[in-house]
């Protein structure tokens, strides 16, 4: 059984380059949500402007956040990322709060989510039942976690394969949206609604799940080759290769689809695609296709990613050792990749994740907060700390991602305070586990 290991020195072998690593933050990142919550933002704004601002508001968000962590992701380099950054920061309260979340709902809504519009899009070529759908669901899972088990080199090239179909699709559509599509210019300057501040939060909540998985790359800070210089320049350019993508495929899709049109409908890259002369009757197999890719890599990435939490979290004692066992063979964190594995499946079978992965994503953007403050918060109590990477525009950059986070926040408990109170409801019951945790470990010392 594997003993916490409180002073953090790194047991996992460091593998990933600068382009593996670009190439998990991206993958990760471009799922789905591309691909159906543009149609949920016209909705809730009614307008081409205020819509396409909100997410260019969401990719400067993105950015903040990417060159902020960057700093802490050079400076340590560690396995679970956005947790050692707390626990560094904070002390282990916080921390445990941050992988009890992931533990008990962000992490398996997610892989089970993404790994559900997979099988239902796979259900365009082969028919599924909807029970059927959640076994592929599951199948799926559980074969990427076998890839994950078997070598972290064997996931990353899985990783960059998936990444560069995606990114090159949907620059494909793009191109040929503007190029060989039946789109008017127009639909950027018509008319809407008067949209008020409230509105564009609310809209930006489900624009910053698209965006979200520029972090993740943190969690594999412990297996990235020369991570002080390669984690700040792969969060960097990854994030702003997300960011110039979706306001491109976001551009793509009024141009083709106006405003009040985009509205009501389910799938709106289907509905672009069909607006394509040149794609024919292919155009919905052919948006079938890109979003099984998609999701497949994005699935991909969160099992790369997501597991290191867990492990980090065994590995400073604030788990079960057994989930810190590095697998002697393939030199991966076994139990914690079967782990989030078994919760995903779990879930997936019992439950319709694509939901429950909306409304609990915003439960991360605290900890997302905490982590960027951590930057004014280290810089004071460790200034020789060696700093590979020091944030471009300190104090300005983190302090635009805290006010941006705290708006958020703010707005989703008036906008919707059922909703948002469930979510860090799940939060809060992980304080009375901690002091169940701590008292078991007391009783275990004695």
């Amino acid at each position: 059984m594997s003993q916490p290991n409180p002073a953090g020195e790194e047991r996992l072998p460091r593998n990933l380059g600068l382009w593996s690593a670009a190439a998990v933050l991206v993958g990760t990142t471009i799922g789905s949500g591309i691909f159906r919550v543009p149609a949920g933002v016209a909705a809730t704004l009614g307008a081409p402007g205020p819509m396409l601002l909100v997410w260019v508001i969401g990719g400067l968000v993105t950015l903040t956040g990417a060159l902020s962590i960057a700093e802490l992701a050079g400076a340590y380099p560690r396995s679970g990322g956005i947790f050692a950054y707390i626990l560094e920061a904070y002390g282990p309260f916080p921390a445990f709060l941050y992988g009890w979340s992931e533990l008990t709902v962000i992490r398996a809504s997610a892989i089970g989510g993404i790994a559900t519009i997979f099988a239902e899009y796979l259900g365009f070529f082969m028919p599924f039942t909807p029970q059927e759908v959640r076994y592929v669901a599951a199948a799926t899972i559980l074969l990427i976690a076998l890839l994950n088990y078997l070598g972290v080199s064997y996931a990353s090239v899985l990783m960059n394969v998936t990444t560069l179909l995606k990114y090159g699709a949907l620059a494909g559509l793009s191109l040929f949206a503007f190029t060989a599509g039946n789109g008017d210019v127009g639909h950027f300057t018509a008319p809407g609604r008067v949209v008020t501040t409230s509105l564009m939060l609310t809209a930006l909540v489900p624009v910053m799940w698209t965006y979200d998985g520029w972090s993740n790359l943190s969690f594999v800070g412990g297996e990235v080759k020369e991570p002080g210089r390669t984690l700040p320049r792969a969060l960097i350019l990854g994030t702003a290769s997300i960011v110039v993508i979706y306001l491109l495929i976001n551009a793509a899709y009024l141009y083709l689809v106006p405003v009040e049109e985009m509205a009501g409908v389910k799938l709106v890259a289907a509905a672009a695609a069909q607006r394509i002369p040149i794609f024919g009757a292919a155009g919905a197999a052919i948006i079938s296709g890109i979003v099984m890719v998609s999701c497949f890599g994005s699935v991909n990435g969160s099992i790369m990613t997501g597991p290191r939490v867990f492990f980090a979290m065994s590995d400073r004692g604030l788990f079960f050792p057994l989930i810190a066992r590095v697998s002697p063979r393939f030199k991966t964190p076994s139990v914690a990749i079967w782990l989030a594995a078994a919760l995903a499946i779990t879930y997936v079978l019992q439950n319709d994740f694509a939901a429950l992965a909306d409304r609990f994503v915003l439960g991360t953007w605290p900890f997302y907060a905490l982590a960027v403050a951590a930057v004014f918060i280290l810089r004071r109590r460790s200034p020789d700390v060696p700093r590979p990477y020091r944030t471009l525009w300190y104090p300005l950059t983190p302090a635009l991602f805290l006010i941006a986070s705290l708006g958020m926040v703010a707005n989703a408990f008036v906008a919707d305070p059922k909703g948002t109170g469930a979510t860090f409801g799940i939060i809060a019951a992980g304080i009375p586990v901690y002091l169940l945790w701590r008292a078991f470990q007391r009783r275990g010392a004695a």
